[in-house]
């Protein structure tokens, strides 16, 4: 199995579609339940919503999956029985495999019902043919990319007594997004220099993101936050909830971080925590979906 614990729940959509042709004689007998076996769509349903459910037992590499939603219709015409399902989840993966195994159950299922009327059927055509959802659907085409600064904070590492890693995971999950890195710089745990270079950063140098490591926790030289907070315009409360919440599913340390996010005019600023695996696990919580807040701070709206 592929494994999916970094991704973080969203609102995953998937539509299949499949057909079986017989004769207009056999699909009239459905219309008219005249099948000796019992009522075909009925039955059809029924087995396409529990294959969904159970998925996971019939595709080796799929995830079981806490379905929300799982729908067939139906669809008779003049030799083709088409088959349609619909499948819901708020998870990690997407439901395409869900929604094709609910439509390929029920075409079986019909065909195993019909086969005493008609030799000549025949199953095909399953697909998706609609999905939604994931890191995928919320990714920005912005006009330009973002020009963007990432300041590591600690004095350790700014005497060369600790190696930088935090700021190096930061760096490296940044060349995957539309952004320019223009600065990579270590500061030491002092609070005036930290609040200076971050506002000269934003306020003479025009960098769009300003993403600091280290210096969130509550050590006695963890000044980060108190820093940078009397810069800020607008906090961002829902995008350090965001980082807590994705952090604390995965250890219960990360509550004690005390990150701060916000804008100073069009720019934004984030702070991260200082351990190579808290920045990855911030920066796996924080985007695409963060870079939605360029487009509104330059007067474009929602999209």
């Amino acid at each position: 199995m592929i494994n999916v614990s970094e991704k973080s729940n969203t609102l995953r959509y998937a539509r299949a579609e499949g057909k079986l042709k017989a004769s207009p004689q056999t699909l009239q007998r459905i219309l008219h339940q005249a099948v000796p076996k019992g009522d075909v769509l009925a039955t059809a349903r029924a087995a396409g919503i529990s294959a969904a459910k159970r998925t996971s037992d019939i595709i080796v590499f799929c995830h079981p999956l806490p379905l929300d939603w799982v729908d067939l219709s139906f669809e008779v015409n003049h030799d083709t029985l088409k088959v349609i399902a619909d499948v819901e989840t708020v998870w990690k993966t997407g439901v395409e495999m869900e929604a094709i195994t609910a439509v390929s159950a029920a075409l079986l299922n019909a065909y195993d019902m019909l086969k005493p009327l008609d030799t000549e059927m025949s199953i095909g055509e399953i697909k998706v043919v609609k999905k939604s959802g994931g890191k995928s659907q919320f990714r920005e085409e912005l006009e330009r990319p973002l020009k963007t600064a990432v300041l590591v904070i600690s004095d350790s590492t700014f005497e060369g007594t600790r190696k930088d890693k935090s700021g190096q995971v930061i760096k490296e999950m940044l060349e995957t997004l539309p952004v320019e890195l223009g600065a990579y710089e270590i500061l030491p745990d002092d609070e005036n220099q930290i609040r200076e270079r971050v506002s000269s950063l934003v306020k003479r140098e025009n960098y769009d993101l300003v993403i600091t490591t280290g210096g969130t926790g509550f050590g006695p030289r963890d000044y980060t936050p108190e820093a940078i907070k009397p810069l800020l315009g607008k906090m961002a409360p829902g995008i350090v909830e965001k980082l807590r919440d994705y952090g604390t599913q995965r250890t219960p340390y990360a509550m004690l971080s005390r990150e701060i996010a916000g804008t100073i005019g069009q720019s934004v600023v984030i702070t991260l925590p200082g351990s190579s695996n808290g920045a990855r696990e911030s920066m796996q919580a924080l985007f695409p979906g963060v870079l939605h807040i360029f487009p509104i701070l330059w007067g474009k709206g929602h999209g």
